[in-house]
């Protein structure tokens, strides 16, 4: 009795770990998308600060990740028991608050404004101290995971609905923490892409194999800047990609006018299917930009108008 009872419950850890693993697959797979935006933004976020600092500002990045996602379970369990109607709202305030920032630095890039921000390390290096920039970035990089943590965590959230409670724990602390570290591992690769080129060309010897890594290291150089640069550019349009995918997604309207402009363009000759496939990806980025100018106006009005109040 006592063996076939040990043997059951054998059965039933093993029951409750497959289905964990089947629902963590799952939620890995749907956030995959959020993965790709996340690595685009945080390579973006930390890019500009001094070479030998790149890695700890990765690592505090990624701490600070952790401390959000610590936060984030909790209070999407919480929200998901008790006031489940809460959910989209607070994911279309995170979805504006991208669009915003993406928004901003185009303004701040291609329109006359009166401050400036620093972007740049030489900007770094001339006009601010150096610790304080690193902390700047360091905040930016935290504060823009919080977000996309969100929607990490709410898209896994709902895989796991239905589950029994300590299923959906599992399953959220487990892509909490893979995604985590797997995005952080990537950035920190991306950053010290040069480094490993430069380790390359002067660990060459002098045979054909010498010449071949030589070869590399110098492509790997030249490659580096440029993917640095094209990161700045990705992770913005991430913002908008991301931000306006959650506001379409929250607004019945915008999600079927959407759709329904990707089932018009698919009969279309030749590309009709290549173009209705990325058609979602483009109209939510566009609907982005109009809601980042939106709030950057909004949020521009309110300060003039508190500015006015206070003289």
């Amino acid at each position: 009795m006592a063996g076939s009872a040990f043997f059951a419950l054998i059965d039933d850890i093993a029951s409750v770990l497959d289905d964990v693993s089947l629902m963590t697959k799952l939620a890995a797979k749907k956030t995959a998308g959020v993965l790709g935006d996340d690595l685009a933004l945080n390579a973006q976020q930390v890019a500009g600060v001094k070479a030998d600092r790149e890695l700890p500002v990765v690592w505090a990045v990624a701490k600070g990740s952790l401390k959000n996602k610590a936060i984030l379970v909790p209070a999407a369990l919480a929200i998901s028991a008790f006031i489940p109607w809460a959910v989209t709202p607070l994911l279309m305030l995170g979805g504006a608050f991208l669009c915003f920032e993406g928004f901003e630095k185009l303004a701040h890039k291609y329109l006359p404004h009166d401050d400036v921000h620093h972007e740049s390390a030489a900007t770094a290096s001339a006009d601010v101290d150096p610790a304080a920039y690193e902390q700047d970035k360091i905040k930016g990089a935290v504060r823009t995971d919080f977000i996309l943590s969100a929607e990490i965590i709410a898209i896994t959230l709902g895989t796991v609905a239905g589950a029994p409670l300590q299923q959906q724990i599992t399953v959220l602390v487990g892509i909490a923490l893979i995604m985590t570290a797997g995005v952080y591992g990537i950035v920190a690769a991306i950053v010290k892409l040069d480094d490993g080129g430069l380790y390359l060309l002067r660990t060459a010897g002098a045979d054909a194999f010498g010449r071949a890594r030589a070869a590399l290291g110098r492509a790997v150089l030249a490659a580096a800047p440029k993917m640095m640069r094209s990161l700045s550019v990705i992770g913005t349009a991430a913002m908008f990609m991301v931000g306006g995918g959650i506001l379409t997604h929250g607004l019945p309207f915008a999600h079927h006018g959407i759709e329904a402009a990707a089932a018009a363009i698919e009969p279309l000759p030749v590309l009709g299917g290549v173009l209705s496939a990325i058609a979602p990806t483009i109209l939510n980025a566009l609907f982005g930009v109009v809601a980042g100018a939106v709030v950057l106006a909004g949020v521009a009005l309110a300060q003039r108008i508190l500015a006015a109040f206070r003289k």
